[in-house]
């Protein structure tokens, strides 16, 4: 059972927290789910969701992942990166408002470099999608976001 809040598991803040409870988590795989609710940042007029929009529900499930491995083994959890995605398909155009969606993560590839790749898939009611993640945790992940200074950049 995971007790601890999904604010402390992603680096994310606020509204772009976007999976709403981790139902299971172990050192292979996870399980989220979340509501589709109108009126949120990526929301269409209806207020449904974009069928793209189940990657990133994958990749925050693989964040939560790593966020929970983080915080058994008592590390800090650390920014990832989504490096792309490989045979993303989902057989509708949108998720509905109101539909609740559980993504599966479970990871295939993990090397001591950072790199990893998780199969995932997202269920929902008359839904289904799949892809294949490929991440990224740097060593100092913190390096990555530094800006070069002028004098930094200069010859």
């Amino acid at each position: 059972m995971i007790t601890w809040p999904l604010a402390e598991l992603l680096p994310h803040a606020g509204d772009m927290i976007l999976i709403d409870h981790i139902d299971s988590c172990d050192d292979e795989q996870i399980n989220t789910r979340t509501t589709v609710r109108p009126g949120g940042l990526f929301n269409r007029p209806d207020g449904s969701l974009p069928a793209w929009f189940g990657i990133e529900l994958m990749a925050q499930s693989v964040a939560a992942f790593a966020g929970c491995r983080a915080r058994r083994n008592g590390q800090p959890v650390e920014l990832g990166f989504l490096l792309g995605t490989r045979k993303y398909q989902c057989d509708v155009e949108h998720f509905p408002s109101g539909a609740e969606l559980h993504v599966h993560a479970q990871r295939s590839l993990e090397d001591d470099n950072g790199m990893g790749v998780f199969e995932c898939h997202l269920h929902g009611p008359g839904i289904h999608a799949t892809a294949r993640l490929n991440v990224y945790t740097p060593p100092q992940p913190a390096s990555y976001l530094a800006e070069a200074g002028p004098e930094e950049s200069a010859p």
